[in-house]
Parts: C-alpha cells; sequence; structure tokens
C-alpha cells in the first residue's frame, strides 16, 4: 500500500482505532494484548481515566505559552521528580534523545564553567546502548546499524563493553567529562547492570572528577518496581535522562540534575520551544499520580514476580525457541535460539504484541497497570506459540 509516509518503519500491516487498558482494538476487529507498551510509554495503558481527565481538562484551559513565561504545573512536576530521586533540578523537553541531548550538554557545560576543565568533552558509553536517534545519540550509542549512512560520526563518545568496570576505567583519559549508561539496557536486549558496576561507576566518576549519567528513558518510571532503575542499587548519578513513561503516551521528556551541575546552566544555556507544555505537563503530572505511589510499586513488582515466575521455564520447556529469560520488573526479554522477528510474528498472530530488540531478544514491556488475568492471557498466547514453534522445529 503507498504512502505519503517516509518509509523508515517496517510496520505490521494492522491500525489501531481504540485502547482500553492493556488492550488494542484494530480497525479490522482484531484484539491485541499489548506486552509492547508502545516501547514502554503506555505504563497506565490505554485511555486511563486519570489521564484523559487532566488531558481534556488541561486542553479546554490552554496548550501552549512557551518558556518566555512561568508554567505553574512545569514548576509542579519538577518539584515531584526532584523529591522522587537524587536531583535538584529539572529541564523538560519533548522525547529521550531529547533528554540525553540535554545531559550531554549540560556533562561539558559542566566540565568548562564549574571544573574549569573545557579540554574535558568526551563521553564514556557502553556496548549495546541506545541512547536516541539525532547524530549525537547516536554516536553515543555506537551501533553500526544506526550509524550507517550518517557517517562521519559525531565525535566524543568512547566505547566501554557493559558491565567490564576494568575497560571503563582503561577507557577515561584526559579528555573524559562523563560516563553515560543505561542500568537496563533496553534495544541492546534487555540487560540489566549490576549494582556492582553501576558502583564501581560512581567510584570512578568520583576518583577522576567525571560526571556519572543514567540514561531511564526505558527503565525508569516504576519499570522495574522502584520509581527509578538504579535505586535498586543505592547508587546516585549527577544527571539522568527520563521520558517514555513520563508522559504516559504524551510526548515529554526530561533532564534531571544534582544542584552542582545543574548550576552549569544559565539562561540561554540550552532551550526547548514545545519542552514543558502546559498540556504535556498536566498528563506527567497525572502519571505521577498513579505511579509515585507505595501501593502501586509494590504492585507492580507483586506482578512482575508473578510474569517472571510463569516465563521462567521456558527455556527448559522450549529449548529450540528460547534460550534464556532475562530482565527485572516488568522489563522482560526473551532470548530466542530462533530469530527473534519469527517469535515476535508468532505472537502477533496469537493476539500479542511484543517487540523484537538486539541479541535476538523479544522485549516484553507491558503497561504496569497489568493483573493476574493479563499475566495469564499472555503466558497462554506465549506458551502456545513456543510450543506451535518448537513442532514446526522438529
Amino acid at each position: 500500500m503507498s504512502s505519503a509516509v517516509m518509509r523508515t518503519y517496517d510496520r505490521f500491516n494492522v491500525a489501531f482505532e481504540r485502547g482500553e487498558g492493556a488492550w488494542l482494538h484494530a480497525s479490522d476487529g482484531r484484539r491485541f494484548l499489548d506486552f509492547g507498551g508502545g516501547v514502554a510509554v503506555t505504563v497506565l495503558g490505554h485511555a486511563h481515566p486519570h489521564l484523559v481527565e487532566a488531558l481534556t481538562g488541561q486542553a479546554r484551559r490552554l496548550w501552549h505559552c512557551s518558556n518566555l513565561y512561568r508554567v505553574p504545573d512545569q514548576e509542579r512536576l519538577a518539584e515531584r521528580l526532584v523529591a522522587a530521586c537524587f536531583a535538584d533540578a529539572a529541564f523538560f523537553c519533548n522525547s529521550g534523545a531529547e533528554a540525553i541531548e540535554c545531559g550531554l550538554k549540560l556533562t561539558r557545560k559542566y566540565q568548562h564553567v564549574v571544573a574549569g576543565a573545557p579540554e574535558r568533552y568526551r563521553v564514556i558509553t557502553c556496548s549495546g546502548a541506545f541512547h536516541g536517534r539525532t547524530l549525537a545519540t547516536i554516536a553515543a550509542g555506537g551501533s553500526p546499524k544506526y550509524l550507517e549512512g550518517f557517517e562521519p560520526k559525531v565525535d566524543g563518545f568512547d566505547h566501554a563493553p557493559f558491565g567490564d568496570l576494568d575497560a571503563v576505567r582503561a577507557a577515561i583519559g584526559p579528555a573524559t567529562a562523563g560516563i553515560l549508561v543505561e542500568p537496563v539496557q533496553g534495544e541492546g536486549g534487555i540487560n540489566p547492570a549490576t549494582p556492582a558496576f553501576l558502583a564501581g561507576l560512581r567510584d570512578l566518576a568520583d576518583a577522576h572528577g567525571l560526571v556519572l549519567f543514567f540514561d531511564e528513558v526505558q527503565c525508569g518510571m516504576g519499570r522495574t518496581g522502584r520509581m527509578f532503575a538504579h535505586q535498586w542499587a543505592n547508587v546516585v548519578p549527577d544527571i539522568m535522562a527520563v521520558a517514555k513513561g513520563l508522559g504516559g503516551g504524551f510526548p515529554v521528556g526530561a533532564c534531571l540534575a544534582s544542584a552542582r551541575v545543574a548550576g552549569a546552566f544559565s539562561p540561554g544555556s540550552h532551550g526547548s520551544t514545545f519542552g514543558g507544555n502546559p498540556l504535556a505537563m498536566a498528563v506527567a503530572n497525572a502519571v505521577l499520580d498513579v505511579v509515585d505511589d507505595p501501593p502501586f510499586l509494590e504492585h507492580v513488582r507483586v506482578t512482575a514476580a508473578a510474569l517472571q515466575g510463569r516465563l521462567a521455564p521456558l527455556p527448559t520447556r522450549f529449548p529450540g525457541v528460547i534460550a534464556e529469560v532475562r530482565g527485572t520488573g516488568l522489563m522482560l526479554g526473551l532470548k530466542c535460539v530462533i530469530a527473534n522477528r519469527v517469535l515476535v510474528d508468532g505472537l502477533f498472530d496469537g493476539g500479542l504484541l511484543s517487540i523484537p530488540a538486539g541479541d535476538n531478544v523479544v522485549r516484553l514491556l507491558p503497561p504496569l497497570i497489568i493483573g493476574e488475568r493479563e499475566v495469564e492471557d499472555a503466558c497462554r498466547i506465549i506458551e502456545g506459540t513456543c510450543a506451535e514453534l518448537a513442532g514446526k522445529a522438529a
């Protein structure tokens, strides 16, 4: 089917017209259990009443006024986010890539203005990382697949194997400004960092005067059962990028930072036309109303444990299909023996949405509101699909 839309996506031939909770309804009458979550975005599912009320109520009052003026809900959201983590200040933008770009600029600005070391501009990142699709963030991620055709790549990034503290230490040089890492790699194949690795990065940053920057665009906002994934390791970064789940489906991102680092920015240092607009702030505050609540996060942990328990036997039951179940909270991956897209397609045919990732992994990123019924329905489809694929392989 021809379309005027640029061909930058390998789309499934389905169009969704309505969503309810964890379910999506297609225009052709099919219904799907959404365990892709819009790539970890719809943390409260589809058409959540509280989000709908917040968005429509704000839409009747004010959509946009620009950052030339105070935005009270922006101030309120910043206060709530910093109260939930290490940070003292927030900058609002529209996406995860923008939040990463802001953090990269802030890292350089800190070294230049606060640390008095303008020669420090390079950032160490990890193999298997994904930090966005801008020219700078594809260079930060370092994946040849995303860099091809966009050379020369943006300078300023050095890569070390994920989880290898000695390699990170060896990569530090006189021009190093900071370290950027995902506490749980998403696109790279659902790879959680160990607490020891994150703690070691903190120690290296302190010892060498570096900025420690966590990318929680995919793993943050309650997905692991705590507000932010790094909180499980009791390690505090200097900068953190969040997005995706922060808006529950409305485009919004944030770059959070400690006062020491955030102080490097001054009026004119950075900006965004749409960032922190009243519509986005109303929705993000509504998301926090639900997610930033101990009983809700406990629900995520309980549901995640049930889902992980059901998935754990898959490698033993279907060794020709699944090699490993990995991940944490409701950020899980099925490492495949067969091509991961074959499993994604099979799950789709069975009525379950999932997402391929690196390292031949299928990602499961359901809304955080799922419960026992959705876990049962999803596992029935997964087990049935694996059995069918195992039969074909035999």
